[in-house]
């Protein structure tokens, strides 16, 4: 049975192009992952504020490696696509932002974000918050990119609404951390709004 709408964005829109380097300001850009930033994401998830707020872990540096080498692969899948948010001197790790659960139908997708500690407080995740969001709302065609946090994670709210997200509800008892059931905050952007 036919649609009666056509696809927002048809296959082959990530795909049929190179993953792009976007400059995010102040001497941020945000480049695809390179295999020798294993060691400085496996040193960022040593930090016991990594372990509150994101559920995975990373044993070693061959794992992240791993991960690395996934997040390469994922920009052809269209499911997800993965940027090191990095000094653009120094190519010095600050942190990763990322579209997750990418709907090309629908124009949908999901921001994430993560900062390596050293960076944290300096608007390093909501610089790449907004650059990879521009980037997707403006350049590519996506019509609304969601964004969730806890709601006990202050500081991944204000990054939301600097990055100007709206906060539109609260989800409640939605995603089970390590210390249990938390609610979370659902913030979007759309196309033109």
């Amino acid at each position: 049975m036919p649609f009666l709408t056509s696809p927002v964005l048809p296959p082959g829109t990530l795909a049929l192009i190179p993953q792009p380097v976007l400059p995010a300001g102040d001497g941020l850009v945000l480049r695809p992952w390179r295999t020798e930033d294993a060691p400085a994401v496996h040193a960022a998830f040593q930090d016991p504020l990594m372990h509150q707020w994101h559920l995975r872990t990373c044993a070693s540096v061959g794992e992240a490696a791993d991960w690395i080498s996934q997040w390469q692969r994922a920009w052809a899948a269209e499911t997800q696509v993965q940027w090191a948010v990095a000094e653009e001197e120094s190519g010095e790790l600050r942190g990763r932002v990322a579209l997750r659960q990418i709907l090309l139908d629908d124009g949908v997708a999901e921001v994430a974000y993560w900062t390596v500690a050293g960076a944290r407080g300096r608007g390093v995740a909501a610089r790449a918050a907004t650059a990879l969001s521009r980037w997707a709302l403006e350049e590519i065609g996506f019509h609304r990119l969601e964004l969730h946090h806890s709601t006990a994670n202050e500081a991944s709210c204000k990054v939301a609404a600097r990055a100007g997200f709206t906060l539109e509800g609260t989800r409640r008892s939605a995603l089970l951390h390590p210390d249990g059931w938390h609610d979370m905050h659902l913030h979007a952007r759309v196309h033109g709004g």
